[in-house]
């Protein structure tokens, strides 16, 4: 039954127990009367944060049942798959948030499909790992079943990629190895996952990936080949094709590994590259194997570090890929020491007949004689757009890069390249604060200034940050006109230390 007034529904959230007698007291009391309008009732209730905008929606179309899974209620839903939804829900004692995974109710009621359910939600309770999404409860009541874990502020990855077009190598390399860490824990448990893509990895606000699902594509073992043609976006027919086409059992880590190296290749290029569709008989079959475009040919720009990695963990012949996840570890660790140093540059950047179209620029000409440059290394557009017109607004020409390694590898080249270099780390994280330290401490760049950009979340950063009179640590947010002042007293510092010098 619908309700119609807000008395109605204000009886029922008490009954159900989303609403105290406290936080009635003090709406009613907000309104001095109880006979006000619905609508204005609930957005007040959503406003107070007594209520969310899901219960309110449940309770307005009568629904009597899911505002709690045990212990925990119900905020909103945050997705919905195959076999589950997810939740974010509050323990009701505690208020720890989680997220909470419930089996669709077609399939709690089939036994082994809702013990096999359980069972893998119980292997995610003995994974503790950093890259890994912890379940740390799992429930199963008559026909009702479902995991609670670590809630994830942020996005999965297929979000994440989408939304920054693509990666930097470092940035990309970084996440993939934690990827890959979580990987390589699970492998030496025992375990496979079996459903490695874009969305089973989560990226929380703080720029950390972690694996989420493990096992529970097994799930699709259970139903028959027409059950599983019926499915949407069923990766585990990718597995099955790739299986098909290379000839290895369904344990294989080596199908794990292949899907690891679409991720990655994913992360760098900036799109999937495997040709994605609905179509069951175009998943399964072998040209789509075959179709992928190597990622050299995709982004002729990356570094040969990354594309090495890429194409070996992407390798047809099974024979021929990593073959444990610890291998693939090793070789990421190698590449991001070789992306941090700035030593390499893109594959085939040294051959003369190279189309000119297809070499990468340099970050940016010297500023002209007479004039001052600043690099801004910085990972959101929306920020290198505004770094970009304040100073030069103020006459500078500007340098942009969102890759921390490559700005300091081009100025350990060239010192003369800039005038002063600004690193940002709001998104880019714990790297620039290492890039702006390795540049304090080289003999090519310690002379130059240098500005790192922390926010509130970083301010313990500032101990561990090398500076002295032309080298600071600046709290964001910041406005532009006191940037400015403070790059000019900078350059202001270094001619005079250049003078006394003279």
């Amino acid at each position: 039954m619908a309700y119609q007034t807000a008395e109605q529904v204000a009886q029922r959230a008490f009954d159900l127990g989303l609403l105290d007698e406290r936080q009635l007291r003090d709406v009613w009391g907000s309104f001095g009367s109880h006979n006000v309008p619905m609508e204005e009732f609930l957005q007040t209730l959503v406003r107070r944060e007594y209520l969310t905008n899901y219960q309110v929606e449940r309770l307005v179309k009568g629904e009597r049942t899911g505002f709690f899974f045990g212990k925990y209620r119900v905020l909103y839903l945050v997705g919905s798959g195959t076999f589950a939804r997810v939740y974010r829900a509050v323990h009701r004692e505690t208020g720890q948030v989680v997220a909470v995974k419930v089996l669709r109710n077609r399939y709690s009621e089939n036994r082994a499909q809702a013990g096999l359910f359980v069972r893998e939600g119980r292997v995610g309770c003995a994974l503790r790992h950093p890259n890994i999404v912890p379940t740390y409860e799992v429930v199963s009541e008559k026909k009702l079943h479902f995991l609670v874990m670590e809630f994830i502020e942020g996005r999965n990855l297929r979000e994440f990629v989408r939304i920054r077009k693509k990666l930097e190598p470092l940035e990309a390399t970084e996440m993939m190895s934690g990827i890959v860490d979580g990987m390589r824990y699970a492998f030496e448990k025992g375990l496979t996952h079996r459903d490695l893509k874009m969305n089973n990895v989560l990226v929380s606000s703080r720029g950390v990936a972690k694996i989420v699902d493990f096992g529970l594509a097994s799930m699709d073992e259970t139903l028959s080949d027409d059950a599983i043609a019926d499915l949407p976006n069923t990766r585990t027919v990718d597995y099955a094709a790739l299986e098909r086409a290379t000839g290895v059992r369904k344990d294989d880590v080596r199908s794990d590994i292949y899907f690891l190296g679409c991720i990655y290749y994913n992360m760098l290029a900036g799109r999937p590259p495997l040709t994605e569709t609905r179509d069951r008989l175009q998943r399964l079959s072998k040209q789509r194997f075959l179709d992928v475009v190597p990622i050299q040919k995709a982004d002729r720009s990356l570094p040969a570090c990354v594309t090495i990695v890429v194409n070996k963990a992407m390798s047809l012949d099974p024979t021929r890929r990593y073959q444990t996840p610890l291998a693939m570890y090793n070789d990421l660790r190698g590449a991001l020491k070789r992306l941090s140093s700035g030593e390499n540059d893109p594959e085939g950047d040294e051959q003369p007949d190279k189309p000119a179209a297809h070499r990468r620029r340099p970050i940016a000409p010297a500023a002209p004689e007479g004039g001052r440059s600043v690099m801004v290394v910085e990972s959101d557009m929306q920020m290198q757009d505004l770094f970009r017109k304040g100073f030069k607004q103020a006459g500078y020409r500007v340098l942009v890069t969102a890759d921390p390694a490559r700005a300091a590898g081009r100025v350990r080249q060239d010192a003369a390249l800039a005038d002063c270099i600004l690193f940002n780390a709001q998104r880019i994280g714990k790297v620039a604060l290492k890039m702006f330290n390795e540049l304090g401490e080289d003999e090519r760049t310690k002379a130059l200034p240098a500005v790192l950009l922390l926010d509130e979340s970083q301010h313990t950063w500032k101990s561990q940050a090398r500076t002295n009179r032309h080298r600071v640590v600046l709290p964001m947010p910041i406005t532009m006109g006191k940037l400015r002042a403070a790059l000019e007293k900078l350059l202001m510092a270094d001619a005079k230390t250049a003078s006394e010098k003279g």
